[in-house]
């Protein structure tokens, strides 16, 4: 299964060495948004989908002290649809969104594909869209779904995975995609395994924001961690899922490549092979 590593989004907030661990903190740090485009036997799967051109054209949407605090750079080239045509692709072969949630800089891509399946976890549905579960206010985009895409639900059960849970995203025709449930910064987040040739590559989404968080002396930069902390919808249930990952990285690295959706490191090593 061929696995493609795509940037569809580059955030520049202030204070580098604050956000990203190195440099000054009058630079300009360097966050990403972390996809992939997988080749599937059901045409490509799309692992969360960036910031959208409808949020490029139109970015009060994303909300203004958002896109003051994280200084998106906002570049039509850089969007999952783009990306995606550069590859020699035609957005309409996307036939499905694996969201690790809905955040507005994950969800962002979702109108750009109005023909994909969207699958998330039953919880992120309720909360983002039913709105059955209040949301904490401005938390969600509801104009990057307004179009009414067809969803796609999962739940907690599933087969063994490393330890954790995962249910087969595609069911048996793709039976190496997998949601892994990782709440804790939002109620219904989930990871997406995908086995690759030998290896297996974890997707953990914004289960960590911080490469050094899953090392085994976990270290975080000091503004990233507050807005982590801020981010959080259940912090107990997310500082766990970081020490079941943290655990994992230890136990099988050998066969687990896990990468967050916003570390540069995590990305570029990916992008170079590297992991």
């Amino acid at each position: 299964m061929r696995v493609h590593h795509l940037n569809t989004g580059t955030m520049c907030p202030i204070g580098r060495r604050l956000v990203n661990g190195t440099g000054s903190i009058f630079q300009r740090a360097r966050m990403v948004c972390h996809c992939l485009l997988i080749e599937t036997n059901d045409g490509l799967a799309l692992v969360d989908t960036g910031i959208g051109l409808d949020d490029i054209a139109d970015p009060p949407r994303l909300g203004p002290k958002w896109v003051r605090q994280t200084k998106p750079r906002l570049d039509p080239a850089e969007t999952a649809a783009r990306r995606i045509e550069a590859l020699g692709y035609s957005r309409q072969d996307v036939r499905h969104l694996l969201l690790t949630h809905l955040d507005r800089d994950h969800a962002g891509g979702i109108p750009d594909f109005p023909n994909a399946k969207v699958h998330v976890h039953r919880r992120e549905y309720d909360m983002a869209v039913a709105r059955t579960v209040p949301p904490p206010k401005g938390r969600y985009i509801s104009a990057q779904w307004k179009h009414g895409p067809q969803w796609a639900f999962y739940g907690d059960g599933g087969e063994d995975w490393f330890g954790f849970k995962g249910v087969r995203a595609l069911g048996d025709r793709e039976p190496d995609i997998l949601m892994i449930p990782l709440p804790g910064h939002t109620l219904g987040h989930c990871g997406i395994a995908v086995r690759s040739g030998d290896r297996w590559l974890l997707h953990a989404g914004d289960a960590y924001f911080f490469y050094g968080q899953v090392q085994a002396s976990p270290r975080m930069p000091l503004v990233l961690g507050m807005f982590q902390r801020r981010a959080d919808m259940d912090r107990a249930m997310r500082i766990e899922n970081q020490e079941r990952l943290r655990t994992l990285k230890t136990k099988h690295g050998d066969v687990v490549t896990i990468f967050n959706s916003h570390d540069p490191v995590d990305y570029e090593s990916c992008r170079c092979g590297l992991h």
